[in-house]
């Protein structure tokens, strides 16, 4: 499992010379976007030796019998490296379904390290880290997720727990608009953007002070935590 970079930048700058070092041993990889796996791994020291490499692609219009289909790819006890689109694959991406497969075949998984969107979120925002949960997308529709950040918000307050939320970057500025229009005041708002590159931007605020001046975000990607 072959963690990737959140962004632009040098890929020796997030991912430890131990990950580096595995890349040119692995031929075969399953991945989420087949260029960008071809851009990472280039950057990532094999230019020159992309077309020697074997793709499969595994994303969310994968069927389940087209990832059954993935166990092939292990005959022999060849190893075969599996690449998200950014950061961390099978957490909040659908590789999840290929390490489970492993699972189910009594195939080695082996998770290395690198840059979670979500945990330097977390651990940058200033909020409870002793108790959070993460609720992912929520609905997209304005009604359906101002009912969904009321219901996580209740829980928050309850429970002392912080909440994490990702949306598709292209709803990030209406999902913080309906963040800081629903939640209390006083429940603190951090909002984590393009996490380990140049433009980085991360701040816990209260919904107040985020309502007085709202940042555009734009197409990039973000992170949501709040605790009430």
């Amino acid at each position: 499992m072959i963690p990737s970079p959140l962004g632009e930048g040098p890929v020796e700058a997030v991912l430890p010379a131990g990950v580096l070092a595995v890349l040119p041993s692995l031929k075969c990889f399953v991945v989420e976007e087949v260029r960008t796996a071809r851009r990472f791994l280039s950057a990532a020291g094999l230019k020159g030796h992309i077309q020697e490499l074997e793709f499969h692609t595994l994303n969310e219009h994968t069927q389940p019998q087209e990832v059954e289909a993935l166990s092939g790819l292990f005959d022999g006890g060849r190893n075969v490296g599996l690449i998200s689109e950014a950061g961390l694959p099978a957490v909040a991406d659908p590789g999840a379904a290929l390490v489970a497969l492993c699972h189910r075949h009594g195939i080695k998984v082996v998770p290395l390290t690198g840059p979670s969107s979500l945990m330097l979120a977390l651990m940058a925002s200033g909020l409870n880290g002793q108790s959070f949960a993460f609720a992912g997308y929520i609905p997209a529709k304005t009604d359906e997720r101002k009912a969904a950040i009321r219901r996580l918000e209740k829980r928050s307050l309850s429970e002392n727990q912080t909440q994490i939320l990702i949306e598709t970057p292209y709803r990030n500025d209406s999902l913080l608009a309906d963040l800081v229009s629903t939640l209390d005041p006083r429940t603190r708002l951090c909002v984590a953007l393009n996490i380990t590159c140049p433009d980085e931007f991360i701040q816990t605020r209260t919904a107040a002070q985020w309502k007085k001046q709202l940042p555009v975000l734009g197409k990039r990607p973000c992170v949501f935590i709040f605790l009430a």
